[in-house]
Order: C-alpha cells, then structure tokens, then sequence
C-alpha cells in the first residue's frame, strides 16, 4: 500500500480522487469505483501497489502489438480492479476483483525489472486488468525500467485523467487501446465509462510519438452495428492516420453475458471491410 498520486481533500474527511474522469468523492474508509483507491484519514492510498494478480512472458502479438517489433517475447503483469464494468469482460476475476477477494504475490518494482533482464525480455507489459488504476506501481516500473533499457507497453481502456497522462508519457513507448464502442450511450449505460476522454486521450499518446494500436471488440447487439464501426474507423484515419492498426475481436460469451452468443465470423469480415474502405492499411480479425 502506499499514498496515491492526484488527489485533493475536500473537507469534511472526503478526498476528490482525480486520476481517471469520474473524480470519485471518498469518504473515510471507502473506496472509489476502481475499487484500489481508499481513503484513510483523510489520506487516500493504492491498494494495489506492488501486488500481481498474473505475471506470464507472451508473445507481443497477444496484446495485441502487429507492428512493433513483431516476434519479441514481453514480460505481462496485472493487478486488480478496474474503472470500467464492461459486462462481457474476459478477466472479470481480477478486474471486479477486490483487495480482499483478489489471489495476488508482492513483488517491488525492482523485482519486476530484474525478472525480465534475467529471462533476457525487452519489453513490459501492463495487461489483463487496467493498468492505469496502477497508477503508483507502473510508473514506478515502467521509470526503473526505462532506465535498464526495458521498453513499456500499456493495454488499456484509456480511461484516464489528462495530468496522469502527461506525467507519464514518457515512459509510455507503445498502447493497444480497447475502444469499448463508438457510441457515448453504449459507454455511459453500459460500460460506466464516457467515451471523450478516451478518444482525447488515444490523440494525445499518438501524437507524443506512442505506438497506438487500436481494438475493438465487436459484441452483438451492443456496438456492432456497421454503421458505428464506419464512423470509428473513420475517427481512427482522421486522428491516427491510415497506417495505424484496428484490430476487430471476436466476442465470446463471458462475465455478464453468457447468454449472448459468439460474434458471427462474417460480421468480423464486413468490419475489416469497412475500415478498408475507410482507409485503415492495416485491419486484423482476432479470436477467431
């Protein structure tokens, strides 16, 4: 555990959580919607400092990174929580996990960085859960290891304050960016998130010289209309130009929404078509 970053106190024992758009106002003794941050006397603090929920060495491409350094070996880690509540989410058993339900080993950010020299691995990656609600941790990391000469990956919702951001940009040298929907509805009623931020924030990391890869999960019924996938890909030639990659996932039955059937193969098609015809050079279908 150890004191957050971005907070303020607003009287009255309550602190203004300001690392991600919601802003959570905590009381003493609870926690904010990502469930990692908690205020205690007036103080709030990372529950989730140092603590890995996985720790596994994968190929870059199941991030998935297609053109950065295709073929390399990178060292993932997780924790637990998250600041969004996708009801399909693959890894619900960390992500909604909480401090006192999560399966976790401590280890310092000197160990990380020593565990991925010793099995001689370039890259870190912060996956499976939202690593930027690890906030503490992974730019302790990811500063040790820009150091050492290990580069940082960050597979994320986007879903962050801009300060944070900019603090830690520079020790940001790739992201894959989930874009949940291309709908602000589908992130407010369904996702508990606002879409905005996140579109600001993807610019912002592409135009600092990021590696931005994109996914985009397409789930029945929810954000699979062709119609939405146009104007994404749209977004995506206007504000990343066309050579940055959309990867189009397949959606599986998980979490929430084990009654909702597989995505059928051929809506994954037309998707890569139309972002072709959009202009994106590089489409991918993935899970498939």
């Amino acid at each position: 555990m150890k004191e957050a970053k971005f907070y303020e106190r607003i009287g009255d024992n309550k602190i203004r959580c300001n690392l991600c758009p919601w802003h959570c106002i905590i009381e003493e003794g609870r926690r904010g919607i990502c469930g990692t941050r908690e205020n205690k006397n007036g103080k709030l603090y990372a529950l989730n400092y140092g603590k890995i929920t996985a720790l596994a060495i994968d190929p870059i491409e199941k991030k998935p990174l297609f053109h950065w350094y295709p073929g390399s070996p990178i060292l993932s880690i997780s924790t637990f929580g998250c600041n969004l509540q996708c009801p399909w989410c693959q890894n619900w058993h960390i992500s909604r996990a909480s401090l006192e339900e999560a399966i976790y080993e401590e280890r310092s950010p000197e160990e990380i960085v020593s565990l991925t020299k010793r099995y001689n691995v370039p890259f870190i990656a912060y996956t499976y859960n939202e690593p930027f609600i690890w906030y503490e941790y992974i730019y302790d990391v990811a500063s040790l290891a820009r150091k050492e000469g290990i580069k940082n990956v960050f597979v994320t919702n986007g879903f962050i304050e801009k300060e944070p951001l900019e603090d830690l940009i520079s020790y940001i040298d790739a992201a894959n960016v989930d874009i949940k929907a291309f709908k602000k509805d589908t992130y407010l009623k369904i996702i508990k998130g606002k879409l905005e931020p996140i579109l600001e924030n993807v610019v912002y990391m592409y135009s600092k010289g990021v590696h931005v890869e994109t996914t985009y999960l397409i789930v029945p019924g929810i954000n699979d209309s062709y119609e939405e996938i146009r104007e994404f890909a749209r977004w995506q030639v206007e504000n990343l130009g066309p050579d940055s990659p959309i990867h189009f996932s397949r959606f599986f039955p998980h979490y929430k929404m084990t009654h909702v059937p597989p995505t059928d193969v051929e809506v994954l098609i037309k998707a890569r078509k139309i972002a072709m015809e959009e202009g994106v050079r590089y489409v991918y279908i993935g899970n498939v």
